[in-house]
């Protein structure tokens, strides 16, 4: 809705949980420019950005490693979650927080600012898990592009709830997950690069799952369902 104050914060309209997580995401990335730019870190700043995604980002190397020592440092276990605010570049950084203030803002409006942020790091967690399960990748996972997923996952199942109220075509829920997979199958096959879209996927499926507990009434129509299924037995 237009507002007439023309003095109001464009951020207004935007849940603070969902505000807050894109702010820690762009400081993170002004942070890591300003040291590659000189202004801070001195003559190592140039290599803050390598050295953040060693520390905190997700590789397969340290995953087997700790499933073949059977040891689980909570330094390693964070990467799992710090890997999110880790991007390769402005752009990469930008894209993520404008899907993600986009798509988390009506997340976060219709289901709420709690279960925002379980999607957002439950699609992290079972990204970088399903990334480090199903790949053998020297490539380290970073970004928030799980999480985003996470969100078009919850999306989609918004918009498949509204199209069997409706009695539409309930395919065209996930017309978006489909466009952007096509866009990111195309660029991997022409330009090569990284597997993370078995992390997207991860978690777009974690996304679109906790939204059948997390959206409105949501707890209530499952019991719902297990109940109708112990009555056929």
């Amino acid at each position: 809705m237009y507002d007439s104050n023309h003095n109001a914060s464009p951020f207004n309209a935007i849940p603070p949980v969902v505000v807050a997580v894109a702010l820690a995401i762009i400081g993170v990335e002004l942070l890591m420019q300003a040291a590659e730019a000189g202004f801070i870190g001195g003559p190592q700043g140039i290599a803050w950005r390598l050295e953040a995604i060693t520390v905190y980002g997700v590789f397969d190397s340290v995953f087997n490693w700790m499933i073949e020592t059977w040891r689980v440092p909570p330094e390693h276990l964070l990467r799992f979650v710090s890997y999110s605010f880790l991007h390769a570049g402005f752009t990469h950084a930008a894209f993520a927080v404008v899907m993600l203030l986009a798509i988390g803002k009506m997340v976060a409006e219709a289901f709420s600012s709690l279960a925002f942020l379980a999607i957002y790091f439950l699609s992290t967690i079972v990204g970088a898990l399903a990334y480090v399960l199903l790949l053998n990748s020297s490539q380290p996972l970073i970004g928030a592009f799980p999480a985003v997923y996470g969100m078009i996952g919850a999306l989609s199942y918004m918009l498949w709830i509204r199209a069997r109220f409706e009695g539409s075509n309930q395919l065209r829920a996930f017309s978006l997950i489909l466009a952007l997979m096509g866009i990111q199958l195309f660029f991997k096959l022409v330009f090569g690069g990284a597997d993370d879209w078995v992390a997207d996927i991860a978690g777009f499926l974690t996304g679109f799952g906790l939204s059948f507990f997390l959206a409105p009434q949501g707890g209530a129509r499952i019991v719902n369902i297990v109940n109708r299924l112990r009555r056929r037995r």
